[in-house]
């Protein structure tokens, strides 16, 4: 019940809030929310099915030049972002066939490694992507006839898109498929003896986590109406992996405060001017020091603290009726 009431006071303040703010606050916001919709996907690789990937910024971005590049071919939004999820999903495929063989933190090297050379094709092939130039004059959408062109209006529309995808990623954890994603986290040998197909779950983990950021990349290039190659560097990458551990790997609202303290808490500390990067990454390391396994971890914390001094008050009962009864 308590749940409820703060998910519905949540979607309240979502669909309020951005009412009384400028349009750079507007713009943070969405931009927010496109980070929530990529380390979503992250999330699923890497807190439920316990993959080690430090190449997602690599998908956000062929998902938003693959976007991009397919309007400028004459295909409408709609069409170009399924398409930009399709490839990011076949390309996460081929991305997951290292982990089929490596893991722990060879596989965040391979994965790191796959980030750099699709950055390197951004940076290069200008014929493509437009290299450093980058490309400009991105549309935005329509929908039912109706212009987005507007930030309120494109808020509301990766809105409703974070929405839809966080239903989806809901349903999905609670199918068979979501216990087969954690039972390949938690014990991969004990899960292959249960009958799961270890080397189908790896691969779908990236594929799917893939095609989440390849949405992401699509929102991000009509939000910013330009992209070159900058924001799809590795750096790009650690700060996903970042948020979705700050924000409790494995905890599925874990993304959306996660993205708030990658995206939001830097702006928030701009009052400290030259300061606030070092406010930032302070903040983060003391987060990592006392919260190991994410923000979401606190309540799990607390419980766990209540039922050890139940257990402790328990038997230090059973103890003192026993010496009674002696």
């Amino acid at each position: 019940m308590k749940k409820s009431i703060a998910l519905g006071l949540a979607a309240v303040a979502l669909l309020v809030a951005p009412h009384w703010l400028r349009n750079y606050g507007i713009y943070l916001l969405t931009s927010w929310l496109v980070y929530v919709i990529a380390t979503m996907g992250l999330n699923l690789t890497v807190g439920y099915a316990g993959q080690k990937s430090l190449g997602h910024a690599a998908f956000f971005g062929i998902g938003a030049y693959a976007s991009v590049i397919l309007m400028q071919a004459g295909i409408g939004f709609w069409a170009a972002l399924p398409a930009a999820a399709l490839i990011c999903f076949a390309v996460g495929l081929i991305l997951g066939f290292p982990a089929l063989r490596v893991q722990t933190i060879y596989l965040a090297f391979a994965t790191l490694g796959f980030n750099t050379a699709v950055w390197l094709v951004m940076r290069n092939e200008e014929w493509l992507t437009g290299g450093t130039f980058g490309i400009n004059n991105i549309a935005r959408p329509s929908v039912f006839g109706f212009s987005v062109e507007s930030n309120l209006a494109y808020y509301h529309l990766v809105l409703a898109v974070a929405a839809l995808l966080a239903l989806l990623l809901w349903g999905l954890l609670r199918s068979p498929w979501g216990k087969a994603f954690t039972a390949l986290r938690d014990n991969p040998i004990r899960a292959e003896s249960l009958g799961v197909d270890i080397r189908a779950y790896t691969l779908l983990s990236f594929a799917i986590g893939a095609a989440y950021a390849g949405i992401a990349g699509a929102l991000f290039a009509s939000l910013v109406q330009f992209i070159e190659p900058a924001p799809f560097t590795v750096l790009a990458s650690i700060m996903m992996y970042l948020m979705v551990v700050v924000g409790g790997p494995g905890y599925f609202f874990g993304p959306v405060l996660g993205a708030a303290v990658g995206v939001l808490l830097p702006e928030w500390l701009r009052f400290a001017q030259a300061w606030y990067l070092c406010l930032f990454g302070a903040a983060v390391v003391a987060l990592m020091i006392w919260l190991p396994d994410g923000l979401l971890s606190i309540p799990d914390r607390i419980r766990a603290r209540r039922q050890s001094r139940a257990a402790s008050a328990a038997r230090a009962a059973a103890a003192r009726s026993a010496g009674a009864g002696a």
